[in-house]
């Protein structure tokens, strides 16, 4: 199965204010950096989970801001503008999608809200509902019948998400880092010792990967990807926000 990462940088590990994501800025390289360790988290943990190829299309800006020379060498990106899809170019031949370092939506709480152009909208709403860039993606997705199973970003981004949370939002650009409260299991790529933003982004693109897998089982009835048609569509609606991880 193929997994497509849409990676946004309002919600990477770290960033607090306009400053740190300003592409060419003084703290952009920086949470360049944490971006990638936040991208390599999820790619690791959709291979533990059994995908097959990863592919991440930078989401944020320019679209210019991976760095291609940290990036998990299992896994491809897409980088540049003008893509016919915007945030979720390769959405196309994803059979799950994930999105890395979100944010709330434009006029809500959350650190760094917007959507799209900074101040310049102040709300979006779809048939009466708030509509942020990621559930503005979401019902994209839906409408190629793909599930979105994983979402990180602050502790409102996620707030359907059981389970730990990385990080909540106290002002547009404040935060808390929230420590880990279980240990994550010793292997040879991560070690041993306390879990860490990174590491949680891992278990639980592991643990939402594998739930992918049994949903694309039930929507396609056990035909090919693109065959699952509205029904599938319907049903990746329900995977706006990760589930607990295991």
């Amino acid at each position: 199965m193929r997994v497509m990462i849409s990676a946004d940088m309002e919600g990477i590990t770290g960033v607090t204010c306009p400053a740190d994501v300003k592409p060419g800025g003084p703290r952009w390289e920086q949470a360049r950096h944490d971006l990638m360790s936040d991208v390599n988290a999820a790619v690791r943990g959709f291979l533990r989970g059994g995908a097959t190829e990863i592919c991440v299309n930078d989401a944020h800006a320019d679209k210019r801001n991976l760095r291609l020379g940290e990036l998990d060498e299992r896994a491809t990106a897409i980088i540049g503008t003008h893509k016919p899809l915007g945030m979720m170019q390769g959405l196309e031949e994803a059979d799950a999608v994930a999105f890395v370092g979100y944010h709330t939506g434009a006029g809500r709480q959350g650190v760094l809200s917007h959507t799209y152009i900074g101040r310049t909208i102040l709300a979006v709403t779809i048939n009466g509902e708030a509509a942020s860039e990621g559930r503005m993606n979401a019902m994209l997705a839906a409408e190629f019948g793909v599930p979105v199973v994983l979402v990180t970003g602050d502790d409102l981004t996620c707030q359907s998400a059981a389970g730990n949370r990385r990080r909540e939002g106290l002002r547009r650009s404040l935060y808390r880092a929230l420590p880990a409260t279980r240990p994550h299991r010793r292997d040879d790529r991560t070690g041993g010792g306390p879990r860490g933003s990174p590491r949680f982004a891992a278990a639980a693109a592991k643990r939402a990967f594998r739930l992918a897998s049994r949903f694309r089982c039930r929507a396609s009835g056990g035909r090919e990807h693109g065959d699952s048609g509205r029904r599938g569509g319907r049903r990746a609606q329900r995977f706006l926000y990760a589930p607990d991880h295991a």
